[in-house]
């Protein structure tokens, strides 16, 4: 099986990327920022998965929406202002 690599939410800003998976988790790094929460978001770019992680609030609570036949689902990542966002 390949190995995911983790990308940074910074280098996909833009790009066309398919969501394939995703979990939510309590953030050890984030715990007193935010939500408090990290998504982990198993994305592909060009063919070449991914794994994303981001403390979010706009994308955890857009990514929560999507039911789980929603799955995968092509988008793009935008950042408004101080905001991330699924297009």
């Amino acid at each position: 099986m390949p190995q995911i690599n983790k990308i940074k939410i910074s280098k996909v800003i833009g790009k066309k990327i398919t969501v394939h998976a995703f979990r939510i988790k309590d953030s050890k790094i984030f715990k007193d920022h935010g939500t408090g929460k990290c998504l982990h978001v198993q994305i592909s770019i060009n063919d070449e998965k991914h794994i994303l992680f981001t403390s979010a609030g706009g994308l955890i609570d857009a990514i929560q929406q999507v039911p789980e036949d929603g799955f995968p689902f092509s988008t793009t990542i935008i950042k408004d202002e101080e905001r991330f966002l699924f297009t």
